[in-house]
């Protein structure tokens, strides 16, 4: 049972085109075609092209290929500015706005032609991307799902909340959850394959597999594929292992 699974985009469409192709030619040497591909979350926000990742995703699906995209704590703020522009996320810290540089809401608004984020009034930048941001965009990221089960293998954006089982997980955790995740060491009854946290390279602590290296942040996208319980990061000369705490 083979699945693909792909980091954080946050907006790095040119990243997400070279990944695919990496995983194309990786089915190609499988000889599997319809291993389906978890995007992870966190399409947007930061990167320059966060419009071109949706419409990429959306071609994709359209075509039919085995695309899951799973829903991120960005996406989630996203389309919570579009329903309202004083929104503010439940997993956000007071005083935030998902408009400020340092989310990243500003470059996602640009991606739309929408300028001026954090000089403008929130009411007129707001009009202003009810206009431009296309309405199969927001439908899109709206339903998105918010885990992903596959053999021995659950895919969520930001982790669990350990103890709970995962079909009474809250979706706040599942799109926001730190440290209560990230420090238990314990067997969560599945490999929990998740991003949302940054780390240098692919980490696999044997309970969990982060796949988010920091694309946001000018650093790799990363992909991996998982066959039972062995993982390879996929590079550009192929496969290299992931072993737990390697």
């Amino acid at each position: 049972m083979r699945t693909y699974a792909i980091g954080d985009i946050h907006g790095a469409r040119d990243k997400l085109e070279e990944v695919h192709d990496r995983i194309a030619a990786d089915k190609g040497r499988a000889g599997d075609r319809r291993a389906p591909v978890v995007h992870i979350g966190d399409l947007v926000d930061r990167g320059p092209d966060s419009r071109g990742v949706i419409d990429f995703l959306l071609a994709g699906v359209d075509r039919g290929e085995p695309w899951i995209v799973l829903k991120g704590n960005h996406d989630r703020m996203f389309t919570g500015f579009l329903a309202d522009p004083d929104s503010h996320d439940p997993g956000l810290r007071e005083g935030l706005h998902w408009i400020e540089p340092r989310l990243g809401g500003d470059t996602t608004l640009a991606s739309y032609g929408v300028g001026g984020a954090g000089e403008r009034m929130l009411f007129d930048l707001h009009a202003d991307a009810l206009l431009a941001v296309p309405r199969t965009h927001v439908t899109f990221l709206t339903h998105l799902p918010v885990s992903y089960r596959r053999g021995k293998a659950v895919f969520v954006h930001a982790g669990i909340r350990p103890g709970v089982p995962l079909a009474a997980q809250a979706e706040d955790d599942l799109l926001w959850i730190r440290r209560p995740f990230l420090d238990d060491p314990r067997e969560h009854g599945a490999l929990v394959v998740h991003g949302h946290t940054p780390v240098d390279r692919v980490a696999h602590y044997g309970n969990r597999l982060n796949i988010d290296t920091g694309a946001g942040y000018g650093r790799a996208l990363s992909v991996v594929v998982i066959e039972g319980d062995r993982v390879w990061l996929l590079g550009p000369g192929g496969r290299q292992p992931v072993l737990p705490g390697g």
